[in-house]
């Protein structure tokens, strides 16, 4: 029986229909893109403090001083092995030359015995790939002359000389590549440390800039008061005592760079009056002078000019003369600061000193307090 139900229109079928199924895709695609914006929309990090960027900074240039020491110690490393690699090939060149001498006095002995027919022993050794081999056979060596001996023995003394001139100079050839793979390593961490500091000062605007400048301009301040307050103490302690003691000024003190007594003391002058001579230059990481330093860079070169000569590294100048107490610096002697040791300044009394601060910083004078002292240390 045929079917008398009308059949069911779609909608979209109609124009209206169309319309509406239209507007239902659209506003269904834009909720989408919305959806899908918002998904992948990362939340913003909210911006950091000034306080917070220079909490920032601050590390980034420790570090970047830690990583100044290891490319300082990588380098000095590096010249050495260099200086040694030169000497051992310049030796093994003359060792060669001796070596070629020996085979020449034996080739004269193989030339005249060859011109007298037959081939002579001697001939045979130098045309033997193996002479070790042809000077092991003691019969050998028995229808040999004295003279012929004596060239053989020598040649042989300067063969073996030679190859361990060339087994050792290759050797440190290997050190000094892994040397140089080091400072390299160093010097790169260094300038990534730097520019992360460059960054994140270039992002501040300039009232930021402004309330950082601030922010120094009163950390320095209360390094300077908490100075002046050990030095009174000092004095205090000096004029109870009797009119001052033998240990000298600390973290303070009246004088400001006179005689630090003892034998030194005039060394301690000149140290003195070259690091003052260099305030004002640059900083600049990996220098040793004369027209910018790093930290252990100036004081190196302050106390040579004194005619001392100290270790490159803070790590080692440390460890060179005599340990001091805050209490009893004199001016002259180097201060030492951070858990890791990578800062140093040179004390100049008044609880003072001249240092190489960091990258866009010149030498200066500065409390000792401005930074947490590690340990003190008299040169000479």
């Amino acid at each position: 029986m045929a079917s008398h139900r009308k059949p069911r229109t779609s909608i979209l079928t109609s124009p209206g229909g169309r319309r509406t199924a239209v507007g239902l895709t659209t506003a269904a695609l834009a909720s989408a893109t919305l959806l899908s914006q918002s998904a992948d929309a990362a939340p913003r990090a909210p911006k950091p403090t000034v306080e917070e960027v220079k909490q920032k900074v601050d590390g980034l240039y420790h570090q970047a001083e830690v990583a100044t020491q290891k490319y300082n110690a990588a380098k000095e490393h590096t010249d050495d092995q260099r200086h040694r690699v030169d000497g051992l090939l310049d030796a093994a060149a003359k060792r060669a030359e001796k070596m070629n001498d020996a085979r020449r006095r034996l080739g004269t002995f193989a030339s005249a015995q060859y011109r007298t027919g037959g081939m002579n022993p001697t001939a045979q050794l130098m045309l033997a790939k193996d002479p070790q081999q042809f000077f092991d056979r003691s019969h050998l060596m028995e229808r040999l002359t004295g003279r012929q001996k004596e060239a053989v023995s020598e040649y042989q003394e300067q063969q073996a000389a030679a190859a361990r001139q060339r087994a050792e100079a290759t050797r440190d050839l290997e050190r000094l590549q892994t040397s140089q793979a080091s400072l390299k390593e160093s010097k790169q961490a260094v300038q990534q440390k730097l520019a992360e500091a460059r960054q994140l000062l270039s992002e501040l605007t300039a009232q930021e800039k402004a309330r950082l400048a601030e922010l120094e301009r009163q950390k320095e301040e209360a390094a300077k008061r908490k100075a002046q307050e050990e030095a009174r103490k000092q004095q205090e302690r000096q004029q109870h005592d009797g009119g001052g003691t033998s240990g000298g000024q600390a973290g303070g003190g009246a004088d400001n760079g006179g005689s630090t007594g003892g034998s030194s003391s005039a060394q301690a002058e000149k140290a003195l009056a070259f690091a003052r001579s260099q305030v004002g230059k640059p900083y600049v990481w990996g220098a040793t002078g004369p027209s910018s330093y790093d930290c252990s860079g100036l004081t190196q070169a302050a106390w040579k000019a004194a005619g001392v000569k100290l270790p490159r590294t803070t790590w080692d100048q440390v460890k060179t003369g005599q340990r001091i107490a805050t209490k009893d610096l004199k001016p002259g002697d180097l201060v030492f600061f951070f858990d890791d040791i990578s800062h140093v300044g040179m004390y100049i009394g008044g609880g003072k000193m001249i240092h190489a601060p960091h990258p866009g910083a010149s030498v200066r004078e500065e409390s000792i307090y401005y930074m947490p002292i590690y340990g003190s240390v008299r040169p000479g």
